[in-house]
């Protein structure tokens, strides 16, 4: 049973009263403005930033860089998922090297790539990297979870590999892709605006939010923050809807 459009609502504004009113209560106990500035004034100075043409240079630089790094990780998991799937020696020499990837921190990642290339292409660099052990290890699993039957017959009326694929593998496969893209585009955006805060790249979102750190510039510090998780959950909308994704399953 779906909710209706006042369920939504509800579920929606009463989550986000209850944190603005914690939050309206933090800043008036602490009174301290560095330490919390309260909503108003974080919201003045997210109305000032988005009349500066940096502010928009940044966060459409930030997000170009972030998906192409995005779609380069969900290219490459493919790839890889589809090759250890496939052939064994391929599984033997990948599949070490992609959960090496997965188990590694972030961070270590960052300074690692920033010693190889230059910082206006780490954050693509980053955002693949973590993206493409989520999407080999969903597009993995879908493939394992292809009906063996139906391959016995479609191999007993002798269908192709590319029918295979068609009839057989992607209907399995895509659900599996599809939840794994949704888990990697947030990762992506996270890890990504990280990079930036790390090597600070001209232009870039995460380098608004070191130097609102570094200049003690509070609100601007939680407005980035605030454009940071909006991006992310639009983001994650975005690909659930383009997907057919509802709820973590797909439609």
């Amino acid at each position: 049973m779906k909710p209706d459009l006042k369920t939504k609502s509800v579920r929606i504004l009463l989550p986000a009263a209850f944190w603005l009113a914690g939050w309206c209560l933090a800043a008036a106990c602490v009174d301290q403005p560095l330490l919390v500035p309260s909503p108003i004034a974080v919201l003045r100075r997210l109305g000032e930033l988005a009349a500066a043409p940096l502010f928009w240079r940044s966060t459409l630089v930030s997000l170009l860089r972030i998906f192409c790094g995005a779609l380069a990780g969900t290219i490459l998991g493919t790839l890889c998922a589809v090759l250890t799937s496939r052939f064994r020696l391929a599984d033997w020499i990948l599949a070490p090297a992609i959960r090496l990837v997965r188990a590694t921190p972030v961070a270590s990642f960052i300074i690692l790539v920033l010693l190889w290339v230059s910082t206006g292409k780490v954050p693509g660099v980053i955002s693949a990297l973590m993206v493409l052990p989520v999407v080999w290890e969903s597009v993995s699993a879908g493939i394992r979870s292809a009906d063996p039957q139906l391959l016995e017959l479609a191999r007993s009326y002798q269908f192709s590999r590319r029918k295979q694929m068609r009839y057989v593998y992607l209907p399995a496969v895509r659900p599996h892709f599809a939840a794994g893209v949704c888990t990697a585009i947030g990762l992506a955006w996270k890890s990504g605006v990280a990079a930036e805060v790390l090597c600070l790249p001209k232009a870039a979102i995460g380098t608004q939010v070191y130097y609102s750190k570094i200049y003690l510039e509070t609100p601007s510090l939680f407005a980035w923050t605030a454009v940071v998780i909006v991006l992310s959950m639009l983001l994650e909308r975005i690909v659930r809807r383009l997907l057919g994704v509802k709820g973590g399953r797909k439609a």
